[in-house]
């Protein structure tokens, strides 16, 4: 199951469950989609795999199997900044 992580690896912008903005690796970075387009060149950072849009998880279903809340944020923070 997802992790739903809580924040862009890059810019620790928000990306809450819901977030339309969220992208993810196979290994579940997770980015927003501006540092995604504008910062990263569409490749992960940490493994060089590329990103796909993170699924939304019903809101129904986020009491039992809630998002994380552990933030994240890698060495590349402000990469292009």
């Amino acid at each position: 199951m997802l992790a739903l992580r809580p924040n862009c690896e890059c810019c620790d912008r928000d990306l809450p469950a819901d977030s339309m903005a969220a992208r993810i690796c196979t290994f579940e970075c997770t980015f927003c989609a501006d540092c995604v387009d504008n910062r990263l060149g569409g490749a992960c950072p940490n493994c060089g795999g590329n990103f796909s849009p993170r699924p939304i998880r019903p809101t129904a279903l986020l009491e039992t199997y809630p998002a994380s809340i552990e933030r994240v944020v890698g060495k590349h923070a402000g990469v292009g900044a």
